[in-house]
């Protein structure tokens, strides 16, 4: 493994990484003839992927591009915005990575907000990056990638000439957030390079052998997950990350077998639907050592691990602090959302509102911080433009993730759910996940989002908006579904834990990453008890 020092940043590690490991792989986009780039596959060495960094590097360079910088990369999920990025970084310039998915008005909002000084997009984009420019005050250079061999527009504003250290800002990740506009994470070399250092380190089953791994990753590239943490800890371990476009539950497994790999990076999400392919032998015709990610329901984590003979390893973190905690030791707690213990570096507590430490088994919010001497050493370095967010995220010396968690007594950290989808009923704290986890459960649901609603005597209620296998048609089959699923509810959770409300809809909005975004299921201005098709079932709760 690269060793990595206080001082290293992201271009000379990238070369020490390129001298040590020169011909093994460092990426690969598995083989899909439907795909608009690399159709036959893709694979570039160490070596390889090293000299077309330092030409792009040139190309940059050239152009008047250097410390100070900021590029925007609307590139996707292809390898080359690995290449591009390392290349920019290597010279000073941070990288802004774009959501494809982004609406012209997100796009112009990112663009304002983030003020880059140059944005390479897909040809296939540039119409869509267009608009947004038609709509923003900021006016960036443009160039077309597919056009990057011609000469580059010279940036509006000279490069500021500062060197470049651990501490220069490598990327600028927009978090998706439930509510309000994304705050931009500005991210240092050494965040990214000690969130790869730690990654490889985790040991366990989760330990990575050099030279040996093959990581699929169908996570986007402009999320930290696939960008920062798997890459970068491929990267030191002088292994291979294979970049598929976007995860796919038909191919899958067939891009897992081709690609040799021998990890999987997953979301929650991603497990009932693989679960839902028919079964057969080809279950365990892999060679994957074990899964990394999060989310999981518990009624489904042992189920995927007999039927596809690998561990799903459920860690946490977010893009403020991606040095992630992880269960990657036996005994492991199956089933039961438990994501690991504190470790050297990453100190947590479980606290309530005041900031007071709360016994075992008691949800609370998790903090985190690396030590009591260096809160935040290697954490992301604020918001951008937002230090007021950023401190108010960080009082008291503990950084706040917005998580409610448990802690048993071995010290095992358990996911209970975000701070914003609990749900106060007379009371009761009501888990959104819990309420959802077991509706997907149920044969007739497709996808379930589970929210607080005003209640004018409890405080709140409980909604659950449903989207159905096959829609019930008519107001008597969905007055008789909704009537099923509560009774499912009813009789599974606690009476106060049923939904009070029941919503069916043909889609619920998702990020790229396939989060759900409660926050644009209903008008922002609107009262979802009211509006037409709501089917209220307050009367039925009872004990």
């Amino acid at each position: 493994m690269i060793t990595i020092d206080a001082h290293a940043t992201l271009g000379d590690t990238l070369f020490a990484a390129a001298r040590r490991y020169g011909a093994n792989a460092l990426l690969a986009v598995p083989a899909n003839a439907a795909r608009a780039y690399h159709p036959q596959g893709f694979e570039i060495s160490f070596a390889a992927a090293a000299a077309e960094v330092r030409a792009l590097m040139a190309r940059y360079a050239e152009a008047g591009y250097g410390g100070g910088h900021r590029i925007g990369l609307l590139l996707e999920s292809r390898p080359e915005h690995l290449l591009h990025k390392l290349a920019m970084n290597a010279l000073g310039v941070c990288c802004v990575p774009v959501n494809p998915d982004y609406r012209a008005r997100e796009l112009a909002w990112l663009i304002d907000h983030s003020r880059v000084d140059l944005v390479v997009v897909l040809a296939s984009r540039a119409e869509a990056l267009r608009a947004a420019l038609a709509a923003s005050a900021h006016q960036p250079q443009v160039v077309v990638f597919e056009d990057f061999a011609q000469p580059l527009p010279a940036p509006q504003r000279a490069a500021d000439g500062a060197p470049v250290t651990s501490q220069t800002p490598a990327s600028i990740l927009y978090t998706s957030g439930t509510t309000g506009r994304p705050k931009g994470c500005v991210l240092s070399h050494r965040y990214e390079l000690a969130a790869g250092a730690a990654y490889a380190s985790c040991g366990g089953l989760a330990t990575i052998r050099e030279g040996q791994e093959r990581l699929y990753n169908p996570l986007p590239l402009f999320h930290v997950n696939a960008s920062i943490l798997s890459f970068f800890c491929m990267l030191l371990t002088g292994n291979c990350q294979v970049q598929t476009d976007r995860f796919a539950p038909s191919r899958f497994w067939t891009e897992v077998r081709e690609s040799r790999a021998t990890i999987v990076h997953y979301l929650g999400v991603v497990i009932p639907m693989l679960l839902n392919r028919p079964a057969g032998p080809q279950d365990r015709e892999h060679g994957v050592r074990f899964g990394f990610g999060a989310g999981v329901e518990p009624q489904l984590h042992g189920v995927f691990e007999e039927r596809f003979g690998l561990p799903l390893l459920e860690l946490w973190g977010m893009t403020e602090m991606v040095r992630i905690l992880v269960d990657n030791l036996a005994p492991r707690q199956v089933g039961t959302r438990a994501f690991g213990r504190a470790v050297p570096g990453v100190q947590a507590r479980v606290v309530d509102d005041a900031g007071v430490e709360l016994a075992d088994g008691t949800p609370g919010e998790l903090v985190i911080r690396h030590s009591a001497e260096t809160p935040r050493k290697d954490f992301f370095s604020g918001y951008l433009d937002d230090p007021e967010a950023t401190e108010d995220a960080w009082h008291g010396g503990w950084f706040h993730t917005g998580d409610i968690v448990t802690r048993d007594a071995t010290g095992m950290l358990h996911f209970v759910d975000r701070r914003k989808n609990i749900i106060r009923r007379s009371g009761e704290n009501i888990a959104a996940a819990e309420v959802e986890a077991l509706l997907q459960t149920h044969p007739r649901v497709q996808q379930a989002a589970v929210m607080a609603v005003p209640d004018e005597v409890r405080e709140e209620e409980v909604l659950a908006c449903v989207v159905l296998k096959e829609s019930a048609v008519g107001e008597a089959a969905r007055q008789r579904v909704a009537r099923e699923l509560f009774d499912f509810c009813h009789a599974n959770l606690a009476y106060y834990k049923a939904p009070g409300f029941v919503w069916f809809a043909d889609s619920i909005p998702t990020t790229g990453t396939q989060k759900i975004q409660k926050h644009m299921i209903f008008s922002k201005d609107a009262d979802p008890r009211k509006l037409a098709g709501m089917i209220d079932l307050r009367v039925l709760k009872k004990r």
